[in-house]
């Protein structure tokens, strides 16, 4: 077998930068004694121990067009650390369509959080997303509420600029927000280039590739470090984002497909929703037919951190269609209704013998392709703590693995590395840096 290629995309960055980290004590609120977070509860009798096993509630506003990775990442990760996460309609009704023909199912409407108070309140991006929620006065009046009571909220991409700058919430504060947006926020903070930038009560990041930095930086001002840490580890980041993207190939097959790729992208109750919606966002942004297809009886899916998706066909209506590439997100409970589903299956090993692309990640490598024989003479990695289940584990280490025209990859953390992976062997090596480059991978 052939050693791999290593396939690179470089993307060095400045670090999550903290600024005004001397923790001020303010009236009626208790101070953690974390030197790296500031966490308050109501009350200034609540003890410290007390205190830090209080749940958090935390605002997620979504609106048509907001941009999904944005708004789902910090949902799915918030929730890890066991924050009560509200997502909030900013429209008439709960079904929100975002960017890239992604369907997000709200908690709530933004006239249900009015009364509400929330330790945090995070704006996702997107075009025309954030001027969705910059326009919406409900929301502008809760923020504005948050700010004045010196509680944490955020804000990445386009909406720093948009929504947080326009409500004069960013004055004399350094923030970030989405290159194109950078001069508009000169306008209403100080504008600075970090991937993650904390000043005060704020903290603001630059797109969908900063999504998981950001949320984890929130996760930390929220719980502190020890809890950041925690919720990190098992989503497999990115160990040290000055160095390059790589992904493991071996056995380099081009992958012929049609004018424009048509990938099916199944989804289940209990599918990991971070990686699906990257999956689905990245390889749309490629200008592939990404076709959603529910495992359920019905569309809406309820993935693994309860966030409420709506599918575009069932799988009985998406098995009419052939496919260029078939690719499984991973989630325990989504991977175990993958792996018994006898047409899935079917399709997928068909796939196989037609010498046409598959993928998976995270669990369902292990669960799905393993069990079914479809890693046969195969390399492959999954969730590390699966890679035991692998028949050949050997090249299981590299955060994504291309065996001919197979494709896995490891956990939410590698999914935007996984769905460039197959950009490039569709749209092109050239192509797809340039994609990155607009994520701001």
């Amino acid at each position: 077998m052939a050693a791999p290629i290593l396939r690179h995309l470089t993307t060095p960055f400045p670090a999550f930068v903290k600024l005004n980290e001397t923790p001020k004590i303010q009236s009626f609120f208790t101070l953690s004694t974390h030197p790296n977070s500031r966490k308050f509860s109501r009350g200034t009798s609540i003890s410290v121990s007390a205190m830090a096993s209080a749940t958090k509630k935390v605002l997620v506003p979504i609106a048509n067009g907001t941009e999904p990775i944005e708004a789902i990442v910090p949902i799915d990760i918030l929730r890890r650390a066991g924050a009560e996460v509200i997502v909030a309609s900013v429209g008439n009704q709960l079904q929100i369509e975002v960017m890239y023909g992604i369907k997000i199912v709200a908690d709530v409407l933004i006239t249900d959080c009015v009364d509400t108070e929330f330790d945090l309140i995070s704006l996702p991006g997107g075009v025309p997303g954030a001027a969705n929620l910059g326009n919406c006065k409900i929301l502008e009046s809760i923020v504005k509420k948050q700010a004045e009571n010196g509680k944490l909220y955020a804000a990445i991409c386009a909406a720093p600029a948009i929504a947080l700058g326009s409500w004069g919430l960013l004055k004399g504060l350094k923030a970030t927000c989405y290159p194109s947006y950078m001069e508009e926020l000169s306008s209403h903070a100080i504008a600075v280039e970090s991937r993650v930038q904390k000043d005060a009560k704020v903290v603001t990041s630059r797109g969908p590739a900063t999504s998981i930095e950001y949320a984890v930086a929130l996760v930390e001002e929220l719980y502190g470090k020890e809890k950041a840490n925690e919720v990190s580890g098992p989503l497999v980041m990115r160990p040290n984002h000055s160095e390059e993207f790589a992904f493991a190939e071996l056995n380099s097959v081009n992958w012929t497909l049609t004018s424009k790729p048509r990938i099916l992208v199944p989804i289940a109750n209990g599918s990991e929703e971070m990686e699906a919606t990257i999956i689905i966002d990245v390889l749309r942004r490629a200008n592939a037919q990404v076709v959603v297809a529910s495992m359920e009886d019905k569309l809406e899916i309820v993935a693994s951190r309860k966030v409420k998706l709506v599918a575009d066909v069932l799988l009985d209506e998406a098995a009419k269609q052939s496919y260029d590439l078939i690719v499984l997100p991973g989630g325990l409970g989504g991977a175990e209704t993958f792996a018994k589903s006898e047409k899935l299956v079917d399709m997928l090993k068909k796939q196989r013998e037609s010498s046409k692309p598959y993928g998976a990640m995270c669990a369902s490598p292990a669960l799905v392709l393993e069990p079914h024989g479809l890693l046969q003479g195969k390399k492959a990695t999954a969730f590390p703590a699966l890679c035991n289940k692998l028949s050949d584990p050997s090249e299981a280490e590299n955060r994504v693995v291309v065996d001919g025209n197979l494709v896995t990859s490891r956990g939410p953390g590698t999914t935007m590395e996984f769905a460039l992976a197959i950009a490039d062997k569709f749209i092109g090596h050239k192509e797809t840096l340039e994609l990155a480059k607009e994520m701001i991978f």
